[in-house]
């Protein structure tokens, strides 16, 4: 069975009720509380979002978080009561795309997964045209057989899949995270100009009501993932005090 919203949480009536506020919305979702029930869950079902807490009667979120990702291409917000930063930068390196901390407003977590879920039935309504071909608009070409872009992509060595959630980059095929995935393609959507951290913000996580860390942690994965030397960027550069400019390898 598909449903758009899974949540892991052992606080059983808080889960009960995010459920039911979520299915007012017609936002099919169903929750488990525990490791064991998540997994089983999984095994049987879809799911488009998982809303994952920490601690767990049986395990520990973060461990969830690494099973899931070996398996799946499933955005993961993580909800939980732990505040620390180290735990939010924790859950966002291992593959979480974002971090609520409880106490939560149902109202502020239907938002959040509204985005989530909007981005994903975009990419679901992008198909790829022809073998090798990737629809984004402009600069649309083929990659050859040594992964080079052909006639019509103007000699561009940078192309986002957006059926895939991948990016080619010197002819490397480069899988992402939703989240990656996103940040990526607003940088490159405003590409050899800066985008300020709020702008970021706002067109990738939604609101502007997110620490610094938050951004920080994606940016380094996407540059671990994209660039030849993370520590030296070529493509993604930071404007100290400002935010962010991509600027687009070419031949």
């Amino acid at each position: 069975m598909h449903y758009n919203c899974l949540i892991v949480d052992d606080e059983v009536e808080l889960a009960k009720m995010t459920a039911e506020y979520f299915e007012m919305f017609d936002i099919k979702t169903q929750y488990v509380d525990s490791v064991s029930s998540c997994y089983e869950f999984l095994d049987k079902n879809e799911a488009d979002l998982i809303l994952l807490d920490i601690n767990l009667g049986d395990g520990s979120g973060f461990d969830v978080c690494k099973t899931v990702r070996e398996k799946y291409k499933i955005p993961i917000l993580f909800i939980s009561a732990r505040q620390s930063d180290d735990d939010v930068l924790i859950a966002l390196s291992i593959g979480g795309d974002d971090y609520i901390k409880k106490p939560y407003s149902l109202a502020v977590l239907l938002a959040k997964v509204k985005i989530n879920l909007k981005k994903i039935e975009e990419i679901k309504k992008i198909s790829v045209v022809g073998e090798g071909t990737t629809v984004r608009g402009e600069g649309i070409g083929n990659l050859s057989s040594d992964g080079n872009a052909g006639n019509g992509s103007n000699g561009r060595r940078f192309m986002i899949e957006d059926a895939t959630m991948s990016v080619v980059v010197e002819g490397r095929h480069i899988s992402l995270k939703a989240k990656e995935f996103a940040l990526l393609k607003c940088l490159y959507s405003h590409k050899n100009t800066i985008v300020t951290k709020d702008a970021l913000f706002e067109e990738v996580w939604g609101d502007t009501f997110y620490s610094d860390g938050t951004l920080n942690v994606h940016i380094r994965k996407l540059r671990e993932k994209l660039e030849e030397n993370p520590n030296d960027p070529k493509i993604i550069k930071t404007i100290w005090g400002t935010g962010y400019i991509l600027e687009e390898p070419s031949e």
